[in-house]
């Protein structure tokens, strides 16, 4: 199958009252803890299990400005580092726009950037979640499910 868009995936619930198999799920997603986001593309696999964990996530497409704001400010090397601009460009050999454009384009991953950690720690939504919180899916006013493009605007209130 051919992959034609990346998704992100930020886990916003905790552990009480998981069940084993979902924690396994998320586990191998790298969703650790709360307030933590990977980005995926779409692959039959990577959204099935998605779908599996849907009640404890929030996802949707990621567009490129708010990957490389996500990038930069939230993207971490092994021993707790910054990424900079300086080190993709050193690293990589092409400066951050061009690294983005040839993400979305699939023609480099996040694990062509040496000791990235393949996953973004993120702050709680300033404001809070929006409108009936964390409990209740986003179809019905709360936060959990896919919420498509509009997960943007959410992710830039936790960057």
């Amino acid at each position: 199958m051919e992959r034609s868009k990346r998704i992100v995936v930020i886990r916003i619930k905790g552990v009480v009252k998981t069940p084993s198999e979902i924690k396994d799920t998320l586990h191998l997603l790298r969703l650790r803890r709360t307030n933590v986001a990977v980005v995926l593309d779409d692959r039959p696999s990577f959204i099935g299990m998605v779908k599996k964990i849907e009640p404890w996530v929030a996802w949707g497409e990621i567009s490129p400005e708010v990957f490389k704001k996500l990038l930069l400010k939230r993207g971490r090397l092994e021993g707790d580092k910054r990424v900079t601009e300086e080190y993709i460009k050193q690293t990589t050999g092409m400066d951050i726009d061009t690294f983005v454009e040839k993400f979305f384009r699939f023609e480099v991953e996040l694990t062509d950037i040496p000791r990235l950690k393949p996953f973004f720690r993120l702050k709680p939504p300033s404001g809070g979640y929006p409108r009936k919180g964390i409990k209740v899916q986003v179809t019905q006013g709360g936060t959990w499910g896919y919420w498509g493009d509009r997960i943007n605007k959410l992710l830039e209130t936790m960057i």
